[in-house]
């Protein structure tokens, strides 16, 4: 009888059923794999959000729950390529305010090149991380593996780029405090620890196996516990009295590149700011300052100023000036200059740090044949021998200079001469509205606590802010408009424990990661060996 729509199809031969499974299994095998990588670039999205200037610190070990979640199971190639897509849902859209620098004209390319070497970096914290999930307490080695791998960011490429570390998506929060211990490594070890634990946690859950869930467990919640515990040794006292700082934000058109190339007159701008500045000050409107502080190269200095002289004394307190200085031979330095009210131009700090394509320009004769604007760039000469802290009204104060805030060292050394106020000018007048200026604030209000010193951000375009030895800030301005900051901030005298063990925190962290990464790979190596001797015999 034929067959009708409501007769059951007849039942396939045995051949035919294990081709119709075959081709099923096919299409399905794709599928965990998709899971996967949309989880990973996912999960680097939020660690993404947990960035200023958005205030959900919370959501960085969440994120790296995720990607453990991911990561578990996955031999080298498969978490390298997870880590990779990790790496670009996070540094992807964290560095769009490299198209607000270069502009249009240039396309994405350098913004998503630099993206995704910096992806590949968390490609190897998931390669690695493949071995040292064998080994006991896991989610300890895979944060070790995570944060180690900020290390060698910080020389390559292009002499370092250590914008987005792990730590500075936490200028507020419970584990904030970890910075006056263990400085930015140490901040950023306890939210992957915690993340990598809740993703053991909740694999053992999903395999019910309950005993075990302890050490996950605590290794998802002690980091958050002795962040808590730390944060009422963070002192915010004054200890050498107070200083009354005023940061001057003159502002300027916002153009991008433009800026740079006509020549924007920030000179002007702040000149005039601080005569309005001035004029409050005389009226009563707001306390006179004990020191003035103006941002990174918003005047270029070429020998005597009388016309800087001249505002200064008006001001009738010191002022540092960040300005770019010519030496002789048309060599120039990114420099903070003591500015005297009576004597004029004093000592200067000179940056150490340089913006690679801003200030200097790596490989240059390859790199002016992709791109003739590099042609137009006046190289910096990087600082060596300059003081770490300068000697301004009555007090040492210690300089990093916009980029700089992103290094550990900048500030350490200012401490270590002696600085009881530290300064961060900043010229982020290139970036438009971009996240760049608050991802640089957050940097300094973790620099604030590890050091246990107030911080002022004086910005040619904003945001300028002054923040206080706990991170917390004060007083804030606009961005693009012309605005000035009056606040008492306290002298610190104290030596934070992250000062005292200076870079061995991130040593020991780096040492412990390479062990445990040589423990797996031994630890696999065995494994193999045992199966195949296994084999053997039962063959």
């Amino acid at each position: 009888m034929p067959a009708t729509l409501a007769d059951p199809e007849p039942a396939p031969s045995g051949k035919t059923a294990a081709a119709g499974q075959s081709r099923s299994d096919g299409r399905r095998a794709w599928l965990p794999w998709l899971v996967r990588l949309v989880g990973a670039v996912a999960s680097g999205f939020v660690l993404f959000l947990s960035f200023a200037p958005r205030p959900l610190w919370w959501l960085a070990p969440l994120a790296f729950a995720g990607f453990g979640l991911v990561l578990h199971g996955r031999r080298f190639w498969g978490g390298f390529g997870y880590g990779t897509a990790f790496g670009a849902g996070l540094f992807v859209p964290l560095l769009t305010w490299i198209q607000d620098f270069v502009g249009p004209g240039f396309g994405p390319v350098p913004w998503l090149a630099l993206s995704l070497v910096l992806a590949a970096y968390l490609g190897l914290v998931g390669g690695l991380g493949s071995f040292v999930q064998l080994l006991p307490c896991a989610p300890c080695w895979l944060a070790l593996v995570a944060i180690a791998a900020e290390t060698p960011r910080a020389w390559f490429p292009f002499g370092g780029f250590p914008w987005g570390r792990v730590a500075f998506s936490q200028p507020e929060g419970a584990y904030l405090s970890l910075a006056s211990i263990g400085g930015a490594p140490l901040v950023g070890f306890a939210v992957a620890l915690s993340g990598f634990g809740l993703a053991r946690v909740i694999l053992r859950l999903r395999a019910r196996e309950w005993r075990p869930v302890v050490v996950p467990a605590l290794a998802t919640l002690l980091p958050l516990v002795a962040g808590l515990a730390v944060w009422p040794t963070i002192g915010t006292e004054a200890q050498d009295g107070t200083r009354t700082v005023a940061a001057v934000q003159g502002s300027a058109p916002d153009t991008g590149l433009g800026l740079f190339v006509n020549g924007a007159d920030l000179r002007s701008t702040h000149i005039a700011e601080s005569e309005r500045l001035i004029a409050d000050i005389k009226a009563g409107k707001v306390p006179r300052p004990d020191l003035v502080v103006w941002p990174e190269t918003a005047t270029a200095v070429d020998g005597p100023d009388p016309r800087l002289d001249r505002l200064v004394a008006d001001f009738g307190v010191p002022a540092l000036i960040g300005a770019s200085y010519e030496l002789p031979g048309r060599r120039y330095e990114n420099a903070l200059v003591v500015w005297d009210p009576r004597t004029g131009q004093g000592r200067r700090y000179t940056k150490q740090q340089l913006v690679p394509f801003g200030e200097y320009v790596p490989a240059r004769a390859l790199t002016e044949l992709v791109s003739p604007f590099t042609r137009s760039i006046d190289e910096r000469t990087p600082g060596t021998g300059d003081p770490a802290a300068l000697d301004v009204a009555g007090t040492k104060v210690g300089a990093m200079i916009c980029y700089e805030v992103a290094y550990d060292y900048t500030g350490r050394e200012a401490v270590d001469a002696g600085a009881e106020l530290l300064t961060s000018p900043t010229n982020n007048a290139w970036y438009g509205h971009s996240d760049m200026t608050y991802q640089h604030l957050a940097m300094s209000r973790l620099r604030a606590v590890e050091h246990g010193r107030a911080v002022v951000v004086a910005a040619t375009t904003g945001v300028s802010e002054i923040i206080q030895p706990d991170g917390t800030v004060s007083g804030s301005t606009g961005m693009f408009t012309p605005a000035s900051l009056v606040r008492s901030v306290p002298l610190r005298t104290t030596v934070t424990v992250a000062d005292r063990l200076g870079a061995w925190p991130e040593y020991v962290l780096a040492a412990a990661a390479v062990a445990g990464v040589l423990a797996g790979i031994t630890r696999r190596r065995r494994s193999r060996r045992a199966e195949e001797t296994r084999t053997g015999a039962a063959g």
